[in-house]
C-alpha cells in the first residue's frame, strides 16, 4: 500500500550530539542483494544469504492512497530509474535485486508469495508432502513461453537440473541445494525427492531463483558452452519466460525495455513497454522523478524524502522489508568471545536514535534477526534494551571495568559510515575505544568471511519469509564465514533447535522452536540487531496500481498511468 509519514526528529542524548556532527551526510539507501554472501551486489551492499537493506503512520499534505485507489488507462510507457544496472536476465545466474527486478516479470516460478507472505499457485496448480523428502507439483496445463514452446513437467526437470549443474555454477544453486533429483511423473506432474526433509521448500520454489526459462533455451544455452561460450551466454540475450512481460532489448549500462506479452496465460499486463534505466546518482534520479522524465525513482535516499513529500504531482511508497541491519561480533575473538561483552555493547547503542538519524526514521528497531513478516517471528521475545548503564555494569563483570580499544568494519557506504560513528560515539561512553576501517565492497567480503574483523556493520534478506533463511546461514555452526555466519557464533543448543526446525513439518511446533532460538540469540547476541530498513519508493501520482514485494521486487503487471 502507498502511505505517508511526517518524519519526527527524536531528541538525541548529550552524549550524541558530539558524535552526529560528523554523521550530517546524506545517508546511501542500501535495499539489499537478492540473497546469499553475494559479491554481485550492484551497489546495494548486503547479503541475501550478504542481504541489507518506526512504523509511523501520520499523515501529510500528500495523497499516497491515490496511486492505488481506481484504474488509469491501459497502455503507455512506465519509466523505472534506479542505481544500477541488471547483472544478468538469466535467473540462475544472477543473485542482486536489480536483476531480479527484471527477470520477475519474464519469468514465474511455480508457487508466488503474496505481499503478505503467503503462498498460492502459480505455474503449479497445486502440491503436496508425498513422504517427508518427496514433494510432488501439478503444474497447469495451459502455458507458453513466449516463444511458443509449453509448459511441461521435462522443462521444469531441465531448469533445477540447470541451477544445480556444477558447470553452469549457479550463484542461486544454494536456494536447492536439498534437491537430490527431480522426477517427471508426467507431462504436467513433477516431484521433488529431497536429500532430507526440509518444510521451507515450497517458500524457496518461490525464490525469483526458481524462475522457469523456456526448455528450448536451455537446450540453445548448453550448445552455446559446448562451443567455448559460458553458463547464461544465449539466456541473457534471449530470456524467454511465460511471463507477463517479453523481453525487447538491453544496452547495457544504460536501460532494459520489456513490452507486453499479448498471449500472456493470466491476466495481462496494462502498460504496453517498461523501461528500466539506469541512474546511479540520487540528485539525478530525483531529478528524473521531479521532471516526469520517470514515473518511479528506486530508492529515494531517506534525506530526500522531505522534498519529494513537499512537491506536487509525486510522492512517496513506503513499506517494510525482509531486511536486517545488524552490527555483528566475530565470537572468536577477545573480547567479544565473552556474552557479557556482546550484550553490553548491544545495550550502550540507542537504536530508535540511529533509525532518526541516518533513516530519517523510515525503519522499526529489531528485536532479533528476524521481523514479524517472517515466518517464525515471536511477539513473546523482548530486545537487549537500551541501558547504558546496565551495559558499563556488564562489562566490569566480564573484566573490562577500564573499557577495552577494538574496531568496526564497514564498507564505503554512506549509510553504514554514518552508523559507525554513531557507535563510536554510543562505546566511548562506556569507555570502548572504537576505530572505525572502511574497506572496499570485494575485500570487505573476503575479510569477514575470513574472520579478520573484530566488529563489523552488514545486512540480511530473509527473502523466501522463513525462519530457516534467516537463521540456519546467520548462526549454524555449519555455516562459518562466507555461507553467512560472520559472527562464527557456534552454540550446540541452538545448531540443534535450527536443524529440528527446518526438518519439521508442523507448523505450530516450528514456530515453537524459532521462538526458542529467538531467545537464544538475543540472549547470547552474536550481533546488534539495529533494524529492518523500509523501502523508499518515489512515484508520480499518474502511475496506480503499484506495489513493492517485501523482497524488494517492484510489482508492475497491475500499473497504469493516468
Amino acid at each position: 500500500m502507498f502511505r505517508s509519514k511526517t518524519l519526527k526528529t527524536a531528541a538525541l542524548s548529550a552524549a550524541m550530539v558530539v558524535g552526529l556532527a560528523a554523521c550530517a551526510t546524506e545517508p546511501g539507501n542500501d535495499n539489499g542483494n537478492d540473497g546469499n554472501a553475494d559479491p554481485a551486489n550492484n551497489g546495494n551492499n548486503n547479503e541475501e544469504n550478504v542481504g541489507n537493506d518506526a512504523d509511523g503512520n501520520n499523515e501529510d499534505n500528500n495523497d499516497n492512497d491515490a496511486n492505488t485507489a481506481g484504474e488509469g488507462a491501459e497502455g503507455g510507457e512506465l519509466i523505472i530509474a534506479r542505481t544500477s544496472d541488471a547483472q544478468a536476465l538469466d535467473p540462475h545466474g544472477s543473485n542482486d535485486v536489480p536483476s531480479s527486478d527484471v527477470q520477475v516479470n519474464i519469468y514465474e516460478t511455480l508457487i508466488n508469495q503474496t505481499e503478505d507472505m503467503e503462498l498460492e499457485p502459480l505455474l503449479a496448480t497445486e502440491w503436496d508432502l508425498v513422504e517427508d523428502d518427496l514433494w510432488e507439483f501439478h503444474l497447469r496445463d495451459d502455458v507458453t513461453f513466449h516463444d511458443g514452446s509449453e509448459l511441461t513437467a521435462d522443462v521444469v526437470k531441465a531448469n533445477f537440473d540447470r541451477v544445480l549443474d556444477p558447470d553452469v555454477a549457479s550463484p542461486r544453486s544454494f536456494l536447492f541445494n536439498m534437491i537430490e533429483e527431480v522426477i517427471v511423473v508426467d507431462d504436467h506432474t513433477v516431484q521433488f525427492q529431497l536429500e532430507y526433509p526440509f518444510a521451507p521448500f515450497p517458500s524457496h520454489l518461490a525464490h525469483s531463483g526458481g524462475g522457469i526459462i523456456s526448455g528450448d533455451a536451455i537446450e540453445a544455452d548448453y550448445e552455446e558452452m559446448e562451443n567455448g561460450g559460458s553458463p547464461g551466454d544465449y539466456i541473457n540475450e534471449n530470456p524467454i519466460g511465460t511471463g507477463y512481460f517479453l523481453f525487447e532489448s538491453w544496452s547495457t549500462g544504460d536501460e532494459i525495455v520489456l513490452n507486453k506479452n499479448e498471449n500472456y496465460w493470466g491476466e495481462e499486463a496494462k502498460v504496453d513497454t517498461v523501461r528500466f534505466i539506469v541512474s546511479p546518482e540520487d540528485q539525478s534520479r530525483l531529478g528524473q522523478l521531479l521532471t516526469g522524465e520517470a514515473h518511479i525513482v528506486d530508492p529515494v535516499s531517506p534525506s530526500d524524502i522531505s522534498m519529494v513529500e513537499g512537491e506536487d504531482g509525486v510522492s512517496m511508497y513506503h513499506t517494510d522489508t525482509l531486511s536486517l541491519s545488524y552490527v555483528g561480533f566475530n565470537t572468536e575473538k577477545e573480547p567479544f568471545d565473552d556474552p557479557q561483552v556482546r550484550q553490553a555493547i548491544s545495550m550502550a547503542i540507542n537504536k530508535d536514535e540511529i533509525i532518526e538519524a541516518v533513516l530519517e526514521g523510515t525503519g522499526t528497531p529489531a528485536v532479533g534477526p528476524i521481523g514479524e513478516q517472517v515466518f517464525g517471528f515471536s511477539d513473546d521475545v523482548d530486545p537487549l534494551p537500551y541501558d547504558p548503564e546496565r551495559a558499563q555494569e556488564l562489562l566490569a563483570e566480564a573484566g573490562y571495568e577500564d573499557g577495552f580499544e577494538t574496531t568496526i568494519w564497514t564498507n564505503d557506504n554512506r549509510e553504514r559510515e554514518q552508523i559507525a560513528e554513531l557507535i563510536q560515539a554510543y562505546l566511548s561512553v562506556i569507555g570502548v575505544d572504537v576505530s572505525i576501517e572502511v574497506l572496499e565492497w570485494g575485500a570487505y567480503l573476503d575479510s569477514t568471511a575470513a574472520g579478520d574483523h573484530d566488529m563489523f556493520i552488514l545486512g540480511w534478506v530473509t527473502v523466501t519469509g522463513d525462519a530457516d533463511y534467516g537463521m540456519y546461514s546467520l548462526f549454524h555452526s555449519s555455516q562459518h564465514g562466507d555461507p553467512g555466519n560472520r559472527s562464527f557464533l557456534a552454540n550446540d543448543e541452538l545448531d540443534e533447535i535450527l536443524d529440528q526446525a527446518r526438518e519439521e513439518a508442523d507448523e505450530a511446533t516450528r514456530e515453537d522452536l524459532y521462538e526458542q532460538a529467538m531467545e537464544i540469540l538475543v540472549e547470547d547476541a552474536p550481533m546488534l540487531y539495529l533494524y529492518h530498513p523500509e523501502y523508499n519508493v518515489g512515484v508520480r501520482d499518474e502511475v496506480q496500481g503499484l506495489w513493492k514485494h517485501p523482497n524488494g521486487l517492484l510489482q508492475l503487471r497491475d500499473v497504469t498511468i493516468n
